[in-house]
């Protein structure tokens, strides 16, 4: 049995980012019942950015998946035995979420050689790295997933990027002090891309599962 493991990175459940992890989870599902779709949702665990503990450098014993135990291990672990990963994050501030960011450290820190400054993950998978956000395709401040993406890169493989832009911020702009947005101009752009973002996802999904299994 194959795995994949989604990472959401967003605080809502319903929302823009878990609605597009969902297509991709449901993409990857279409292709074969031989590939376990994991979903992991970072904001319902109990968890720490690195700890600077170097238990994953101790010289004999060091390891390339996180050492620290919290409700994260199982998920590190998982991961580094899996066959692809997906990764989703609303963009706030122009980066991913600190839930994300803290993941991500615990991640890719063991992955880091102190004596040669490789970068070596158990195992190389596919990665698609996603991001919802509020700036448009010509207009965003987004930096997205920053460094990281360097050390993904490495480690795993040149991940694919998936962007859904100009997002709804809220389901009803009425209730809240949003008069910069015009919620019109912001339901029409969702109207005419919204669901090819959540194609993009999907296809994405199905393509994984497909070279998986190649």
């Amino acid at each position: 049995m194959k795995k994949i493991v989604v990472i959401d990175g967003g605080p809502r459940k319903n929302f823009n980012t878990a609605s597009m992890l969902q297509k991709f989870a449901e993409g990857a599902s279409s292709v074969s019942k031989e590939i376990e779709i994991k979903t992991v949702r970072l904001y319902g665990m109990d968890y720490k950015g690195c700890m600077s503990c170097m238990a994953c450098k101790i010289k004999g014993k060091a390891s390339n998946v996180c050492k620290f135990k919290d409700s994260l291990t199982p998920i590190l672990e998982e991961i580094s035995q899996a066959d692809g990963l997906a990764m989703g994050s609303p963009i706030y501030f122009g980066q991913i979420t600190g839930q994300l960011q803290a993941f991500l450290e615990r991640l890719a820190f063991p992955w880091l050689s102190y004596n040669d400054y490789s970068l070596t993950a158990p195992k190389k998978m596919p990665v698609v790295l996603m991001e919802t956000m509020n700036g448009t395709p010509d207009r965003n401040n987004s930096q997205g997933y920053g460094s990281m993406e360097y050390c993904i890169a490495n480690a795993l493989g040149q991940p694919e990027h998936i962007n859904a832009y100009n997002t709804y911020q809220v389901k009803n702009y009425d209730r809240f002090e949003l008069a910069s947005f015009s919620e019109e101009a912001k339901r029409q752009y969702r109207d005419n891309n919204w669901e090819n973002d959540l194609q993009k996802a999907y296809d994405a999904g199905k393509r994984m599962a497909e070279n998986i299994l190649a």
